[in-house]
């Protein structure tokens, strides 16, 4: 089976009203979740061979502070990305790579991981809510390409409140 990891980023600032939603950087709130989550991947020894985030600067921030280990492709289409969008992605992953995280933004990272997740014991609490610096791990099937709606289990649902 395949690993894969869906983190929202942390939580970002709005102090600064005029500048553009793809520029606003993390809350310090934000880098304090990320840093817990940062351990928690350290802990939990997740090492994803490739990472792919978007370009947000709140994304960057993310992936900076938790610093996963992997090849990191920061990928445009991914700012602004579906749930479906997301999806199509992943399926052209190759499969020589077995594990995978995305660093991405709400609602598609929540909406693909409850799309993906067939079953698993937290996927109550995901649905009740997938807070900032959220981590779903979810195994998937042999293939990128067979990743579909149900295909995947959720393996694992983290909040930084939980890990702290």
């Amino acid at each position: 089976m395949k690993r894969l990891f869906l983190l929202r980023h942390a939580k970002s600032s709005r102090d600064d009203e005029g500048l553009p939603d793809r520029d606003r950087p993390l809350a310090p709130r934000g880098r304090r979740a990320a840093e817990v989550v940062a351990r928690h991947l350290r802990e939990e020894r997740i090492s994803p061979q490739l990472v792919l985030c978007s370009p947000a600067r709140r994304t960057r921030e993310t992936l900076e502070l938790v610093d996963p280990t992997g090849e990191v492709r920061i990928e445009d289409e991914l700012y602004g990305a579906s749930a479906n969008g997301l999806l199509g992605r992943l399926q052209d992953v190759p499969d020589g790579v077995d594990a995978v995280m995305v660093i991405g933004h709400n609602p598609a990272i929540e909406e693909l991981a409850l799309s993906l997740a067939a079953g698993g014991e937290r996927r109550a609490d995901m649905e009740r809510k997938f807070p900032t610096a959220a981590l779903a791990t979810l195994a998937v099937p042999d293939s990128w390409e067979e990743l579909n709606p149900g295909s995947a289990e959720l393996v694992d649902f983290v909040a930084p409140k939980e890990l702290r």
